[in-house]
């Protein structure tokens, strides 16, 4: 069940997110990215692929290690350079980020640099439980064509399948889970290893990221090159809803669409949408190409 955080937050997100266009409108507005999804889309201007991966992920929410299954192995080159270059749109952080930027800092927490996000780090190691996600994010360069932006840093966060966001929902102020940074590779790639989140009232299933230029920055919350959100398509969404434990889920996402979503209704999410390979009971692949 979503504590009432979430209505909060919904509220945030929308000044927020009103503030940001306002003055992108002024300006002339910031150029998007074309993104197939396997979803409910209609948008074919561009194709992702995924790499070549084995990943594992949880069964359980007892502390200690995350009992594993495998997800999903798929062959050929890694996520696409999308045929439109243009820089991923600019999103609100929502009210809990965890950066610093409003109350808790995961980021200057030591533990925090690392691909598996499924459990907490630190004092706990609870492992939010819930279908197998991995989250392939590749970061391109738009300024040089979009070549392979590698060196620059990643920190993903979302809710957990109660909807709830570690350090900030009652019953998980405690725990800092589903939120870690990870470095690209020489192929702009990172790869995170999670479980699919809930829809909570008032917003379309989604994962939050921020771009910095290197580890350093991240973790010393310097300069970002880009703060934006993953749209997880429909049918996904509807097939992960149906298995144990999303059951508020169904009725949220039932509320909700991505075209009257307040980050993704500007066009439908067709932007911002993931690839998604696997399914619900193997687990999910979710790959978005992200210029920067």
């Amino acid at each position: 069940m979503t504590d009432h955080l979430h209505d909060r937050g919904l509220a945030f997100d929308l000044t927020t997110l009103r503030d940001r266009r306002n003055i992108l409108k002024l300006l002339g507005g910031a150029g998007l990215v074309a993104l197939v999804g396997c979803g409910k889309s209609n948008n074919a201007t561009t194709t992702t692929a995924l790499a070549a991966t084995t990943t594992t992920a949880p069964t359980t929410t007892t502390k200690g290690t995350p009992t594993s299954i495998a997800t999903s192995s798929t062959a050929a080159p890694a996520v696409a350079v999308p045929a439109d270059c243009s820089v991923i749109p600019e999103e609100t952080g929502g009210p809990f980020p965890g950066d610093g930027s409003n109350g808790p800092n995961a980021l200057s927490e030591s533990g925090v640099v690392r691909s598996d996000i499924r459990s907490s780090f630190g004092s706990s190691a609870t492992v939010a439980k819930g279908v197998p996600l991995t989250i392939k994010l590749r970061i391109l360069d738009q300024a040089k064509t979009c070549a392979p932006m590698a060196g620059a840093a990643v920190y993903v966060w979302h809710c957990d399948m109660e909807g709830r966001y570690s350090l900030y929902s009652s019953g998980a102020t405690n725990e800092n889970y589903l939120r870690g940074v990870q470095e690209t590779d020489k192929e702009g790639l990172v790869t995170f290893t999670s479980i699919f989140p809930a829809a909570y009232s008032g917003r379309w299933p989604h994962i939050h990221f921020e771009v910095f230029p290197s580890v350093a920055a991240a973790t010393g919350v310097g300069r970002k090159l880009a703060t934006s959100q993953v749209a997880l398509p429909q049918d996904v969404c509807e097939a992960v809803y149906a298995t144990d434990g999303y059951s508020q889920s169904v009725r949220n996402l039932s509320q909700v669409s991505l075209q009257s979503d307040n980050v993704f209704g500007d066009d439908g999410g067709k932007h911002q949408l993931a690839t998604i390979s696997g399914s619900a009971p193997t687990g999910i692949v979710a790959a978005l190409a992200v210029p920067v």
